[in-house]
């Protein structure tokens, strides 16, 4: 059931996976559930750039060098989760977000589809026992010289995906009456 899918739904991180890789016919399959997230004024402005194999070595070469080069002080252990987290994972997608060219809607709405297909993805993981979760570091902003972007085209994190062994931890919220006011 959708409820008890949504509150099973959990961030699982690099050092939680095993190794085991994912299928490019799952991958696509979860791609295909961001494709039914809302779009405001249809501009579907998700776009995805899937990364595995060499290129999670190469992500992560690109992102320590970058750290090192842009940091006044980069710190050993940053450089190393940096280099070291793309290649733990199965897979990562750089979630992209194509700007609506005639600018037809303000960009909050754009970014609020990309994440609801994101959020679509996550739940699509839940349900096949995949972990994942959305990174965003700083460093996104540099993307644009390590992956092919469009014009209006802007990286809003990394997807992290990978298979893990054992049970997550129950998930904790505050409590909703706080949170909501009737009028």
């Amino acid at each position: 059931m959708i409820f008890d899918l949504i509150r099973k739904r959990r961030s699982v991180f690099p050092d939680q996976y095993n190794g085991k890789p994912i299928a490019r016919e799952t991958i696509e399959k979860i791609l295909e559930t961001a494709n039914w997230a809302p779009t405001h004024k249809k501009t579907e402005p998700w776009r995805f750039k899937v990364m595995t194999g060499e290129s999670l070595e190469k992500l992560g070469i690109f992102l320590s060098n970058k750290y090192v080069a842009t940091e006044v002080r980069p710190k050993k252990i940053k450089i190393r989760k940096l280099m070291e987290n793309p290649r733990k994972a199965a897979a990562i997608i750089a979630i992209c977000m194509q700007r609506d060219p005639k600018e037809s809607l303000p960009v909050w709405e754009e970014v609020a589809a990309t994440a609801m297909a994101v959020q679509n993805m996550w739940l699509a993981c839940t349900e096949l026992g995949i972990g994942c979760y959305w990174s965003s570091p700083g460093l996104i902003r540099y993307m644009d010289e390590f992956l092919p972007m469009d014009p209006g085209e802007e990286c809003l994190g990394f997807f992290y995906m990978g298979h893990y062994d054992g049970n997550l931890e129950e998930g904790e919220r505050g409590p909703l009456s706080e949170k909501v006011v009737w009028l």
